[in-house]
């Protein structure tokens, strides 16, 4: 698989990398090469590397016909299977589906379905640990909103965690989606809630690991009367 730096990290690692060739270099003309130098390159090496594994961006396409599938938005643990009343934008009951990534995970986002673009919405609000429940309503957050080709509304939510924050939206309002586009970044732990009509079939389970752009986790059926 293809793998290069997410260009939401590009800015962020050069500017780590000259801060820490400054103090490596400048500990190093200090003392020469000691215990303390050897620690301290040892720490920013190890810092720097852990940033870079956050901002990866592989290259994927989903290998299948993905029409009428929800495909997993991001990387992560299903925390969230469950019917909610969504009343922030639907306003109806839904089956939401939430997915919590890690430091560890890769935290660009991908649109879930084929479609249009009805809706986009930014909302601020707090930095509870994305796990919570709560954290869908409460935390700061992004809706966007999707109609696919037989009409079905998908609402995907980005939610910021207690570490991330800033959240990206690259979705814009009338514009046609792919699974295989990336809708946004979320920067550090974080969550990402589906919003699909009661009734849809359902491909995962609860703690099961999904991969952005590759694992189905639901078939969406015909348009609810």
């Amino acid at each position: 698989m293809r793998m290069k730096v997410h260009r939401e990290g590009t800015g962020l690692l050069l500017t780590l990398f000259t801060v820490f060739f400054i103090v490596d270099v400048g500990i190093y003309h200090m003392i020469g090469r000691g215990w303390l130098f050897h620690t301290v390159t040892l720490v920013t090496g190890t810092l720097f590397l852990l940033v870079l594994n956050f901002f990866r961006s592989p290259y994927r396409r989903f290998p299948y016909d993905s029409e009428g599938l929800v495909i997993a938005p991001a990387d992560g643990t299903i925390v969230a299977i469950e019917e909610v009343m969504e009343n922030e934008i639907l306003h109806k009951p839904c089956l939401q589906i939430s997915i919590f990534m890690s430091i560890f995970n890769v935290h660009a986002n991908w649109f879930p379905v084929n479609g249009r673009v009805k809706l986009v919405r930014h909302q601020n609000g707090r930095f509870r640990a994305a796990y919570l429940p709560k954290s869908s309503v409460e935390n700061e957050r992004s809706s966007i909103v999707i109609t696919t080709k037989s009409g079905i509304e998908v609402l995907t939510r980005q939610v910021a965690g207690a570490m991330a924050r800033r959240i990206v939206t690259y979705a814009k309002e009338g514009e046609v989606c792919n699974v295989n586009e990336q809708m946004g970044f979320i920067k550090f732990g974080s969550r990402v809630d589906i919003y699909l009509p009661v009734g849809t079939e359902l491909l995962v389970e609860m703690d099961e690991k999904v991969t952005g752009d590759q694992t189905p986790i639901a078939r969406l059926g015909k348009i609810p009367n």
